[in-house]
């Protein structure tokens, strides 16, 4: 039971109640433990999979995994931390995140042991009266305790009523589902002790335990990792990039990578050089999602660009067709950037060069000879000049 918990607590914000759930693991029997998303966005990034790790420990102790998608809640939008009203999906919108969430899961769980649920299911046929009576069971006051209600309300921007019912509506899920145990971010923690106490007014004695994980930081070390901050890591990242992302984060983020991401034996980690701790992190993220032999091809195109200051075989070729660019134009052009605020950004930064030179913005680029541009630790390009380019075609 020690080694149990102790897997099981790893990592962790807040178990409540610790105690309860030593007592339903020892009675021996499959707990039912919940994880309801919200499919707001295509894509699951790292970030996610911290509660997702969690449900495969449960999972390969034994337990009954309840993946819950809130195709019907996802219509209001969780408020929790947000500073404003979300706006509302369309149907479509959920039909096509949902099928992304699934596939993406089960790089992590075991679809056979998983049991998919939307709540759509049983939140439909509530109906008005079932709505007021679930409506009942809590106070405005006590919606103004939550930390962004009373924010939004200090400072006057609108709450709408059924951003009020939405915790309700996610606490009655716990009904329907009768969960042992409920997962969610810190930030739930209002939403998952509701579903405690909806449980016990609905006559649930042995309610849910709550488990509360922390949001994992994004790469740039400071806020939570999410798409909006360009700070993510994407399951559905190639494999290169999922690579270079791990190995650009600082060493104390690298530790807290290994705690929320991995099992592996932290003291042993710590004892390892940065470097090498970093690169085996890399690669076991890699592998996860991608397989064993794609990791290690990964690495060692890593240590051959990176390490060793190699360029990659087969680099892409861009055919420059004007004489006289501006090396920030070139990047844009080339699709190595995005915009020329990023390349101009990226210059600055000194992370631009043409055949290992580093160069400046006003940099002008003539037809004299193909060379490579490096943006950035991954990204190459042979810049080919239309004349020699069409010559070598002659």
């Amino acid at each position: 039971m020690k080694e149990v918990l102790k897997k099981i607590v790893r990592g962790t914000s807040e178990v409540i109640c610790i105690n309860e759930l030593e007592k339903k693991l020892g009675q021996g029997k499959e707990l039912r433990i919940k994880l309801g998303v919200d499919p707001t966005a295509p894509d699951l990034h790292l970030g996610h999979t911290v509660i997702i790790n969690k449900l495969k420990i449960f999972q390969d102790l034994g337990h009954k995994i309840i993946f819950l998608i809130g195709d019907f809640t996802a219509k209001i939008g969780d408020p929790s931390g947000r500073s404003q009203t979300r706006p509302v999906m369309t149907d479509e919108q959920i039909e096509t995140n949902i099928k992304t969430y699934t596939n993406q899961v089960f790089k992590i769980l075991d679809k056979e042991k998983t049991e998919v649920v939307y709540n759509s299911t049983w939140l439909k046929s509530l109906g008005v009266s079932g709505l007021l009576d679930l409506a009942s069971k809590s106070t405005v006051a006590q919606m103004l305790v939550r930390d962004d209600f009373e924010k939004r309300y200090k400072e006057d921007k609108p709450i709408s009523i059924v951003e009020f019912l939405y915790p309700l509506l996610q606490a009655y899920d716990s009904v329907a589902l009768n969960a042992d145990v409920e997962l969610g971010g810190n930030d739930q923690k209002f939403n998952l002790l509701l579903g405690r106490q909806i449980q016990k007014d609905h006559g649930i004695k042995d309610v849910q335990v709550v488990i509360t994980m922390p949001l994992l930081e994004g790469t740039d070390g400071v806020r939570k990792m999410s798409k909006s901050y360009n700070n993510y890591i994407a399951l559905n990242d190639v494999p290169a990039d999922m690579f270079g992302k791990m190995m650009s984060i600082s060493d104390p983020l690298m530790y807290r990578y290994y705690e929320l991401l991995t099992q592996a034996d932290l003291n042993i980690i710590k004892n390892m050089h940065p470097m090498g701790a970093k690169l085996s992190l890399a690669q076991e993220i890699v592998e996860r999602y991608y397989g064993k032999e794609e990791s290690l091809k990964t690495r060692e195109k890593f240590d051959r660009v990176i390490v060793k200051k190699n360029t990659p075989d087969n680099i892409e070729e861009y055919v420059m067709e004007q004489d006289g660019m501006k090396l920030s134009d070139v990047l844009v052009k080339s699709g190595m950037v995005s915009s020329k605020n990023e390349a101009r950004r990226l210059i600055e930064q000194g992370g631009v060069e043409i055949d290992s030179q580093k160069l400046g913005e006003d940099f002008v680029v003539r037809y004299e000879k193909a060379f490579i541009v490096q943006a950035g630790k991954r990204k190459f390009k042979r810049v080919v000049p239309m004349n020699i380019y069409y010559g070598r075609k002659k």
